[in-house]
């Protein structure tokens, strides 16, 4: 894709959503760590139905750990992988009181040192709490980056390196909500929406999802024959 096609689509995204905005609930960087651990293999509606109920309960790291295991398992128990997330998080709450005074560390090596937090949820937390122009990459975005072709790669890191490369600067601080949303409402799995596409003549995805054929007027009906008069 060359570099005026690939700009003309993120124009196009901007100008339908300017200030684009995680679809995770929170008011804290420390509560958007948690939903974002919270949301591997799992949908942000399902962690939002969770969160609403412990952040406004515990939505510290000192908070959540007076709640131990089985207590914060009891606000999370509906999110898969529950009980594996819950020890990652209370011992993510502890490191960050023992090496960052209960704070959400803004590096990328400090976030990624924490259980549970690899290289796409650091990605999450730098770009939606701290506002630093990172890229990460979830099924969404990495299938949105091949079909449109903006920048295709053969895995999650590839893809990573490619929209950092080829992303105009003045894209980057919104391009990860910008694609995810579109890969989340429009380019989905098995029946992209692409009648509905705002980007659809810049997409190089061939297998488009055609439209539905209009219906024929009264006009263009064919009359149903009458006999002639005797």
């Amino acid at each position: 894709m060359n570099p005026q096609k690939r700009r003309a689509i993120f124009e196009r995204l901007r100008a339908a959503n300017p200030e684009p905005r995680s679809e995770l609930e929170f008011s804290t960087p420390f509560e958007l760590l948690v939903a974002v651990i919270l949301s591997a293999q799992a949908t942000d509606k399902g962690v939002n139905l969770a969160t609403r109920k412990l952040f406004p309960v515990a939505n510290t790291p000192r908070a959540l750990l007076a709640l131990g295991q089985d207590g914060l398992e009891a606000y999370v128990r509906s999110i898969g992988l529950y009980r594996n997330k819950t020890r990652n998080i209370l011992e993510t709450c502890r490191l960050l009181i023992e090496r960052h005074a209960a704070d959400v560390p803004r590096s990328r090596e400090a976030l990624e040192a924490l259980p549970g937090v690899g290289r796409k949820t650091a990605n999450v937390v730098l770009n939606t709490a701290f506002g630093e122009p990172t890229i990460a990459v979830d099924t969404h975005i990495f299938r949105v980056a091949n079909r449109t072709g903006i920048a295709p790669g053969a895995d999650v890191g590839e893809v990573e390196r490619r929209l950092e490369k080829f992303t105009p600067d003045e894209f980057k601080r919104h391009a990860h909500h910008w694609l995810i949303l579109h890969g989340r409402h429009v380019c989905i799995a098995r029946k992209p929406k692409c009648p509905q596409c705002q980007i659809v003549d810049l997409c190089e995805f061939r297998a488009k999802t055609p439209g539905e054929a209009p219906m024929r007027t009264a006009a263009r009906r064919r009359p149903f024959a009458t006999p002639d008069p005797a």
